[in-house]
């Protein structure tokens, strides 16, 4: 089925952390890149979440790198597609950033000498009507509580689906709103709006018209094709107190850094990290990726530590969750103990093995 993307297409993979659209947070997300898009997936529990994705299509996207303006986030890269909405994406190190963007850059040109001149006409004349208007606006209004699109219930096939509304309703919205003159162009701004992944297509029928519309993501003027926001509008968390660090412990030389995954040791969760090694004095920190705190919030002295690989087969004892592959165990002097999960072997054996050098 179209939904099923063969990812042995792709191009790279890894942990990029990602700018929300809407409650403008920092998340993140397992990031794909296929030959003409990008795709990203929620990792939870230490396992990609597969229905729950979004994607940047980069057919005559713009790419900055480096991006600059967020000045507590520095290996930040901006893409910007062709309906002119702006994805932030921050990578871990300034490698891992520059590899990025040379590969979705490479992706890009392909694409752009691939297809010549054969968008339609009518293509261009919508495209070209949408050009004066920022979809991250109209998707900030259809968020408006009091003026916004209303979200309800509503049942096909002897299913209920929540918080959605039917494509005609978002026809309505747009030309009550005057974001568009006619129903065709509101279908058009609407059609953007899914092919940017700011909406999604929830039960069968508007699943079913993307597929009969083959290439152009294509919202149906009707009111029994259902729609959503892509994006749930949860409140961002508490913030925690952060510990305090000596400078002592961050005064080291940086050895290596990278996405790794770390079980909560209250809670047992699993959460994306950045991890930072350094030698001299030997400590290895990690960071909340979703806050803006340049802070770590937890570290330890490698001195006297103990790493060990985990079998792959398996769920190993003192690991919550189905949570398996690629794990390994850190035994710090004060006998605290860590479960982190890398993404790949490779990146797992790197990382004891740079562990092991400085304990």
């Amino acid at each position: 089925s179209m939904d099923r993307d063969k990812t042995d297409m792709s191009l790279r993979e890894g942990f990029l952390v990602k700018r929300g659209h809407v409650v403008h947070n920092w998340k993140a997300r397992w990031f794909v890149l296929m030959p003409d898009k990008l795709l990203y997936y929620k990792y939870e529990g230490g396992k990609r979440d597969s229905c729950q994705r979004g994607k940047i299509l980069l057919k005559d996207c713009v790419l900055t790198c480096p991006f600059l303006e967020y000045e507590n986030r520095p290996l930040v890269f901006k893409l910007q597609t062709a309906n002119g909405v702006d994805h932030f994406l921050e990578a871990c190190s300034r490698e891992e950033r520059d590899e990025w963007a040379a590969d979705i850059r490479a992706a890009a040109d392909k694409l752009h000498t691939a297809d010549g001149d054969k968008a339609t006409n009518q293509q261009d004349k919508a495209r070209s009507q949408l050009n004066n208007i920022d979809l991250s606006k109209v998707l900030d209004s259809m968020y408006d509580v009091h003026s916004g699109i209303k979200m309800s219930s509503h049942v096909e096939q002897g299913s209920t689906y929540s918080n959605c509304f039917s494509g005609s309703a978002v026809v309505d919205w747009l030309v009550f709103m005057q974001l568009a003159l006619t129903r065709v162009e509101a279908v058009t701004l609407a059609s953007a709006l899914l092919e940017e992944g700011f909406l999604r297509t929830v039960g069968l029928k508007s699943v079913e018209a993307l597929r009969t519309a083959g290439l152009s993501e294509q919202l149906m003027d009707d009111s029994t094709a259902l729609y959503s926001f892509s994006d749930s509008l949860k409140k961002r968390g508490s913030v925690k107190a952060e510990m305090s660090l000596s400078a002592v412990e961050l005064s080291g030389k940086v050895i290596k850094r990278g996405y790794l995954l770390k079980q909560g040791h209250r809670r047992k969760n699993w959460k994306v990290r950045l991890f930072v090694l350094r030698s001299e004095p030997a400590f290895l920190h990690y960071y909340d990726p979703t806050k803006d705190d340049i802070s770590p919030v937890g570290g330890f002295s490698l001195r006297g530590c103990l790493v060990s690989s985990l079998e792959d087969n398996g769920v190993p004892s003192g690991v919550k969750g189905n949570v398996q592959g690629n794990l390994f165990k850190i035994i710090t002097q004060s006998d605290t103990r860590y479960f982190i999960q890398a993404p790949s072997h490779q990146e797992k054996m790197n990382w004891i093995d740079a562990i092991r050098v400085h304990t």
